[in-house]
Order: C-alpha cells, then structure tokens, then sequence
C-alpha cells in the first residue's frame, strides 16, 4: 500500500510541548519543490488518553482556529495526564486563502475522507489525518461554524449512531462541552465526512456549529474556548470538573429540518435565529432580483421548532440552503 508523503517535523508521541507541521510536499508553479505547511502542536504529559483537535477543516471558519491557538501555547504538559494532538488550520491551503474548499484542487476535507496517499492535496491531507491520527485518539473534537456562507446559532453536537454505547459517549461529551445549545443530530449526507470516519473508527466524536457570517465574535470564541477545555476536563486530561451552566436540548431527527430555495433571488428573513416557527409558516420569502411587480416567494418550515440556521448572503440561488428548523429534543 503507498505510504502518506507526509512527514510530521515534529515528535507524536514525546513527552513535552512540540509545535511544527505537517510537511506535505506539493510542486506549484511558483515552488517547483514546495511544501503545504500544516500546522501541528502535540502537549503530552504523561500516560493517558489522547485528544484529537481540529479546526479549520472548512477555511472560513474561525472561532476554532482562534481557541486552539490559545490552547496551543497556554496548555502546559505538567497540567495534563495523556496527549492532545491540535490542528488549528486542519485544511491549510483554504484556510490561508478563507475559503471553505482548497483553492489549490477545490476539494471540500469534510467531504473527502478517508482519502488516499496517492490522490490531491485534500485527498492526502484526509488520509493523514485518517489513518495517522485518528486512530491514536480516543476522543475527537471537529470545530465548525457557518463559514461566509452561514449563520447559526452556537451548538455542540453528537450523531445518531447504529452502536448505541458509542452514540451515548459522544452525547455525554457534547453535554460536557457545554455549549448554549447542544443538538441530537442524524446527518442527512455523511459520506466522505471527517464525522463520519471517526465515529466509524470506534471513537468518541463531538462536533460545532458555533456561528457564521465568515467573522468570529467574542462571544462565540469564549464558547469555543470555555468547550474545548470542558472536553479536556471531560476525558480526564485535564484536572477538574467541567464548567457547566444551562444548554438548551435541540434535535435534528430527519431532512425535514432543512429548508432549500426553490427560487432564485433576494431573501428577506420573516424570523431570526432562535426564534420559534410552526409547520407550514412562512420564515423567509424571496423576492425577483431582476424585476419589480411581482410578488414574493415563501419558504415555509416543514416542522414545528426554533430557526436554528440560516443563510447569510442577501442573494440565493435555487437549491441554496435557507433554513434549519430544530426541534425540541425528545424527553426536553
């Protein structure tokens, strides 16, 4: 089987702080004999579990890369039993360019993987990933937000999964990681997802969507950063108990959450995140973008529950994501 060309620049498995790359050699036009640059830092302090974190495996999104930089450089070895593996910019070449895909072959990570050693740029970084990382962690947290594309509101969230003593681990790990919502998700399009590889993998998995609109804010990089340390505390790496304060209970049980434009144009929201909907309203009508005189058309929600996402651009095309209607979570 053909090996990853990537080569870490730094120690896995030493004790200590280690901070480097992951050294992927790529020829480009402009560096005949480059190298996509990977960051990596890896704080080891002792026997124990290992911790996989990953931002940035969609370039756009920030309120991850932000806390695990933090994390990077206040983590100290002495404070911790076991290993954190940290990669705040998982999907370097987007994340240079803040972009969602790769600018380099246009390949989406979150929908690569396992990858392969021998395909594109994306394809090796997913394999890496997949076959060098993953299976030394026993507990893995993916940060994402909306991106420039999407708004949500702040959650954690863990899947629905066939093995039901793995589906509670990864539950009990969202709930530890605290965020001001925490969501039962059954992913409608899972293939090729790190999500997806992980949890098939056998390990503990705990997801984000903690905002959007391309920016972070304070608020949703102390929930990143305030989650992450939870998570930690959680899997007994760190010392303590996790800080935990009230989490509103949501559900995603099926595609009838997601609302898609059947109309091209301009969209008016009719309801903000958070705010409650009922089946057959209107939350959000589109408007022509080329002409005037001409009613509106509404996108109504196919259940009843709270708008829990949303689209951020002013314009849609058919087929654009509009809207996430969430639901109370069962027992909630």
């Amino acid at each position: 089987m053909t090996r990853s060309p990537i080569v870490p620049t730094i120690p896995l498995d030493a004790q200590g702080a280690h901070h480097g790359f992951l050294k992927l050699p790529y020829s480009r036009d402009d560096s005949a004999w480059g190298s996509v640059m990977i960051p990596i830092s890896v704080i080891a302090g002792g026997d124990g579990p290992t911790a996989l974190l990953t931002g940035g495996n969609h370039g756009d999104e920030y309120e991850g890369p932000i806390a695990l930089q933090e994390l990077s450089v206040s983590l100290n070895p002495q404070d911790i039993r076991g290993r954190v593996i940290i990669l705040p910019m998982m999907n370097a070449p987007a994340f240079a360019a803040g972009r969602r895909c790769s600018p380099i072959d246009g390949g989406n990570l979150n929908r690569s993987f396992p990858g392969r050693p021998d395909g594109t740029v994306t394809q090796k970084i997913a394999h890496y990933v997949a076959t060098e990382l993953v299976p030394n962690a026993g507990i893995v947290l993916d940060f994402h937000s909306g991106g420039r594309t999407l708004d949500f509101l702040p959650f954690a969230a863990a899947h629905v999964l066939d093995d039901k003593t793995q589906e509670t681990a990864c539950m009990d790990a969202m709930q530890a990681f605290n965020a001001p919502y925490s969501v039962r998700m059954l992913e409608i399009d899972p293939v090729g997802m790190f999500d997806t590889e992980v949890e098939q993998q056998g390990k503990v998995f705990v997801t984000t969507e903690l905002g959007g609109a391309g920016t972070a804010t304070s608020r949703s990089v102390a929930i990143a950063r305030k989650g992450v340390r939870n998570l930690l505390c959680h899997a007994e790496i760190l010392s303590g108990e996790p800080d935990l304060a009230d989490s509103v209970q949501l559900d995603m049980p099926d595609e009838r959450c997601f609302q898609f434009a059947m109309n091209a144009g301009l969209i008016e929201y009719l309801a903000d995140l958070g705010d409650t909907v009922s089946e057959g309203q209107p939350f959000a009508r589109i408007w022509p973008a080329d002409r005037c005189g001409v009613d509106p058309v509404p996108c109504l929600a196919r259940r009843d529950g709270i708008l829990a996402a949303r689209h951020v651009s002013g314009l849609v095309k058919v087929g654009d994501f509009v809207g996430l209607t969430a639901v109370a979570a069962p027992g909630k």
